[in-house]
């Protein structure tokens, strides 16, 4: 990935007053928005009462187990999702062509339902006919006013023709990415660190997760140039995250954001770069741990990249359908007498109070702990360490009692954090987890394909846990895990490690023999399955809550790669011998043969 180097100059001195102002009213609109249109607009299309009839089949079937029957974002799995559901009665919008503040297109809500939203619960549906998409997106309208108010639409923002990237453009654009104060939230290289972004709440109070701007296939308004340039303008509604029309900043500057945003993820398109096989580099001497991060990632230096994806631990207690981390990145280098690991990945802020480990209880609330915000933690885990009998949903999740009178809704402050803080001076507290991680390889090698369970192994194949507490890096540990409900800490030599976060991204290297007493070897020309655990302590994962990925395989070429010459010359006289041998059996036919004799035939008798 390149990042391109930060400019000594930011240009006009009057754009950071503009940032300030959007930051400090973000919801204030904005050039083009509905309250600056003319008040004659023709009657909204809201369809006929059979199409809407025919939507709400639709929506009955698809859509109301997450956004709730009457459209308002509670449905029976949406306590299960983050982001949450979008609620429908509030007619606000995130991803449109249309002006921040103003409300979606049909073709803008169509594209959704067709297409889904990645990196969320919002899966695409592209297997409905035309006619019932076009029946859907009529009944969604029938959940907020805002639809039956002419004044609330508005034609889309244009987009120009975009020029072509330009390496030049996209060093100008880190000024007015600056300048414009895109970088309070998603931090100097775009990785989602920025100082504003653990604090940022959406209209609902909810925790807003920050865009990744290195990983532009998790875009939900799409990864094109074009598809960027239309977020940059519009906003997403609900969000802090203000629009741009062309007179708050004029398309050459918009351009060059994108072109910045497009050289930090290395390249335009919306397709993941994931791999399957981490391959290893061999090195010459010995491999020792550097004394800090630059040292440490040139060891790896030429050594090739695979990125994983990380997924939700899903399936058992402490499930997270929505991890913090999006993706991890390994690079692996050896000689004669070690196997070196740079395990890499994207963190909106490192956590180093607490404490983490794969061991740790996780409670009833944690299936459903990121629906509350970051961290957050709840009643019922005191309920399943009493030992009485909780009244549980489908899901697990306690049920609460009902009230004699309905409760005041929590502030949006006590929804994040559990504190009662002033939203516009919400400080991040101290977690009681840390961001941890952990590299999981089979306790031993088998024959065949057959790989452990990912969750921690079971009985019959355990694995092997090299982890590693980030808030205290250098004691790191071995674990053996036979399902995740049994997993012990190993009395063994742990891996040489190391640990450094930078940037919006935890760096740590593991060092191992490769033929330790006990434990997993590294053979060279062998696959070794290997598989990533990260928690991220500032979201309240550990234990089972956690983001994992799939098996992969660790591949150690041969240290000495045995000369062609001698397989050469081998075959060279293997193939002279077989011609020599067909050239004598011809010779030897040949002699046996008798010739024709040269005398004249005898006369016939008379």
């Amino acid at each position: 990935m390149r990042t391109v180097r930060r400019p000594s100059v930011l240009w006009p001195l009057a754009l950071p007053a503009l940032a300030l102002v959007a930051l400090a009213a973000p919801r204030a609109p904005v050039v083009g928005a509905p309250a600056a249109r003319a008040a004659e607009a023709p009657a909204p299309d809201l369809g006929t009462d059979e199409q809407r009839a025919a939507g709400k089949v639709v929506y009955d079937k698809w859509c109301g187990q997450c956004h709730g029957d009457d459209g308002a974002g509670e449905g029976i799995a949406a306590a299960r999702l983050l982001p949450a559901p979008r609620d429908f009665t509030s007619g606000k919008y995130k991803f449109r062509s249309t002006p921040f503040g103003a409300l979606p297109t049909d073709e803008d809500l169509r594209r959704t339902i067709r297409d889904g939203l990645p990196y969320t619960g919002m899966p695409g549906f592209p297997e409905l006919a035309g006619g019932e998409v076009r029946a859907l997106v009529y009944y969604l309208k029938t959940f907020s006013p805002a639809f039956e108010n002419p004044s609330a639409y508005a034609e889309p923002m244009p987009v120009p023709d975009p020029p072509a990237f330009d390496m030049e453009r996209a060093e100008a654009g880190f000024e007015t990415y600056v300048a414009t104060g895109c970088a309070r939230c998603h931090g100097d290289e775009g990785r989602g660190d920025g100082s504003s972004a653990p604090t940022l709440r959406d209209d609902w109070g909810d925790f807003v997760r920050v865009a990744d701007l290195t990983m532009p296939w998790t875009f939900r308004g799409g990864a094109t140039r074009e598809d960027i340039y239309r977020t940059i303008s519009t906003g997403i509604n609900g969000t802090p995250m203000a629009g741009f029309a062309d007179e708050a900043l004029p398309p050459e500057r918009k351009w060059e954001i994108v072109d910045w945003i497009v050289a930090q993820a290395g390249g335009e398109g919306g397709e993941a770069p994931y791999s399957r096989l981490v391959e290893a580099r061999p090195v010459d001497g010995e491999i020792e741990l550097g004394a800090d991060l630059a040292a440490n990632r040139a060891l790896f230096a030429g050594a090739p990249r695979a990125m994983f994806p990380v997924i939700g631990q899903v399936v058992q207690p402490g499930r997270a359908f929505h991890p913090a981390a999006w993706a991890v990145e390994v690079r692996a280098v050896y000689d004669r007498d070690r196997v070196a690991l740079l395990v890499e990945w994207h963190d909106m802020t490192a956590t180093t109070s607490g404490e983490n480990r794969p061991d740790l209880p996780v409670g009833l609330e944690d299936e459903a702990a990121q629906a509350g915000g970051p961290g957050s933690v709840g009643g019922a885990e005191e309920a399943a360490t009493t030992g009485e009998e909780v009244e549980v949903d489908i899901w697990g999740q306690p049920v609460e009692p009902a009230a004699a009178e309905p409760a005041e809704p929590a502030a949006p402050a006590d929804d994040l954090f559990g504190v009662a803080t002033d939203a516009a001076t919400a400080q991040v507290p101290d977690s009681p987890w840390s961001d941890a991680v952990a590299v999981q390889l089979p306790a031993e090698l088998r024959e065949g394909v057959a790989k452990p369970y990912f969750l921690f192994g079971d009985v019959g194949y355990p694995v092997e846990l090299w982890h590693v507490d980030l808030a205290r890096p250098a004691a790191a540990a071995v674990w053996e895990g036979r399902g995740s409900q049994a997993v012990t800490r190993l009395d063994r030599e742990p891996p040489a490690t190391f640990a450094a976060y930078e940037d919006g991204r935890w760096s740590v290297v593991f060092v191992q023999p490769r033929q330790p007493g006990a434990g997993v070897r590294f053979p060279e020309d062998a696959f070794v399955p290997i598989a990533l655990t990260v928690w991220d302590g500032f979201h309240g994962e550990r234990g089972n809550l956690r983001g994992l990925t799939s098996w992969y395989h660790l591949y150690l070429p041969p240290l000495e790669k045995p000369s062609p010459v001698g397989p050469m010359l081998r075959a060279g006289l293997g193939v002279l011998g077989l011609e020599l041998l067909v050239i004598w059996l011809v010779r030897r036919r040949f002699r046996r043969t008798p010739e024709p004799s040269s005398a004249p035939a005898p006369e016939p008798a008379t």
